[in-house]
């Protein structure tokens, strides 16, 4: 394949990845990025290995058989609740692929560069390796608090911050001993120890970001693996990767500071690892309000206050997803439609684990488009609402954030069920949210607690509505 035809090729995998990123900023074209992208993709990686690849095609064509087989069994086993884990683990992968790439780039004794752009090249192998360092342990860190098999709490550190300072400094200076180091020949001791610090930058920064804040976690720590993608091919010298990595970084930037103003956090307070979270809090330290005001409700109940309402509202939270309820929710939400009742969906931005998480869920048992709505769109409407159903959330739709000034999730908007007629919440327990904040909203006079798993609970209620 020619140069020409490698071009044109890049050029039209290109175009579909902008196409596949237009396509996904909306639930209905959805479906068709995806197609976008899996179709630029294809085509990248066959101009690519036909075009640039002149040598070890065993090698590389078991490579590919290996992981995409292993990319089969990850999609055909993961469940939806798993999702945000699997995206963490999968930017952690991204993140090692740069080191990787860098540091053989940098042992090939091949190079014939000198001068200037031999100092360039030092500078795009130092960053990338940087970056993909960084993505890599702060994605293994994420994924191990998605996955609760290490606490949701942030790691706050006696002076963290002068410690990621230190860090950043030191790692400054070993890219400058890089450079004299390699323009003679040598370079691998400064490389080796700004991997390390690297390393333990991302492995601090994430886990001193607490849970709330995770969402926004998956969506920095996506942008870091596309930047790191575009260093990588600056050093590569492949004008794709450069603009892929481009596309994937700033698209991750910029949907991490919307979740960052959803949630009333600030951008860089939060990539700098927790900056301006407090160590303590009072709001976590206790319940915020007596077991003698919890009022609970079977399903007959809930059933009866469906059917008599005219304005219904679904909050469908991180609990619907690991008690697979989403289908169980279409079906009442079908029923009670039938009937003439109004049902509509709230969403908050930051429900779930990573963002969108509640829309992929919901267009996955096919609820309509057009009644799902973000907080912004009708959280006004909450006074007219008759019944508001909280299916599994707990600090999307949490007071504290507007009436416990020292709380953890103070300031953050928040969907507002409370001042509608009535609200329904099921949960199995009165945990507290990822967040570790108990919820004012569970003791409030116009509360019902319907205690169980969300998709046996639905399910009762949706025997009675349909009856």
């Amino acid at each position: 394949m020619t140069q020409g035809l490698i071009n044109v090729a890049y050029i039209g995998a290109t175009i579909l990845f902008i196409l596949a990123l237009g396509g996904l900023s909306k639930q209905e074209t959805s479906q068709r990025g995806n197609y976008y992208g899996i179709t630029g993709m294809a085509i990248a990686l066959l101009a690519t290995i036909v075009g640039l690849v002149t040598a070890n095609y065993a090698l590389l064509i078991g490579a590919l058989v290996i992981g995409g087989a292993v990319g089969v069994l990850l999609a055909k086993k993961v469940e939806m609740t798993q999702m945000p884990e699997l995206v963490a683990i999968l930017h952690s992968l991204v993140g090692m692929a740069a080191v990787l790439v860098g540091y053989a780039n940098f042992l090939e004794h091949g190079t014939t560069l000198t001068g200037a752009e031999k100092t360039i090249h030092d500078v795009e192998t130092y960053l990338g390796i940087l970056i993909g360092a960084m993505t890599f342990s702060g994605s293994v860190i994420a994924y191990l608090k998605l996955s609760a098999k290490i606490g949701g709490k942030p790691l706050l550190l006696p002076a963290r911050h002068w410690l990621n300072l230190g860090l950043l400094l030191i790692a400054i200076w070993q890219g400058y001993e890089f450079v004299v180091a390699s323009a003679n020949g040598g370079g691998l001791e400064p490389l080796i120890i700004m991997t390390v610090i690297a390393l333990l930058f991302g492995i601090h920064m994430v886990m001193a970001i607490g849970g709330a804040d995770m969402p926004v976690v998956v969506s920095m720590l996506n942008s870091y693996s596309g930047w790191a993608a575009a260093a990588t091919g600056f050093m590569l010298s492949n004008d794709l990767l450069i603009v892929v990595g481009a596309l994937v970084g700033s698209s991750g930037a910029i949907l991490s500071y919307i979740m960052c103003r959803a949630m009333n956090r600030k951008f860089l307070n939060v990539i700098a690892g927790g900056f301006g979270t407090t160590s303590t809090s009072s709001a976590s330290s206790g319940p915020a309000g007596s077991a003698e005001d919890i009022q609970s409700v079977d399903a007959e109940e809930v059933s009866n206050l469906l059917l008599g309402a005219k304005k219904v509202m679904i909050i469908p939270g991180y609990g619907m997803a690991v008690a697979q309820a989403q289908h169980t929710v279409f079906q009442i939400t079908k029923t009670l439609r039938e009937k003439g009742v109004d049902v509509r969906f709230g969403i908050h931005p930051v429900a779930g684990r990573m963002p969108g998480h509640m829309n992929v869920l919901l267009a996955e048992a096919k609820v309509p488009y057009d009644i799902v709505f973000e907080m912004d769109e009708i959280n006004d409407d909450f006074p007219d609402v008759d019944v508001s159903v909280v299916i599994g959330a707990n600090d999307i739709v949490n007071p504290a954030a507007q009436e416990v000034p020292d709380s953890p999730i103070a300031g953050m908007p928040v969907l507002e069920p409370w001042n509608g007629k009535k609200t329904i919440v099921l949960k199995r327990g009165m945990s507290t949210g990822y967040a570790g904040v108990d919820n004012p909203l569970f003791y409030k006079d116009n509360t019902r607690m319907l205690f169980g798993d969300a998709n046996d609970s639905l399910s009762a209620v949706f025997q009675q509505v349909s009856a």
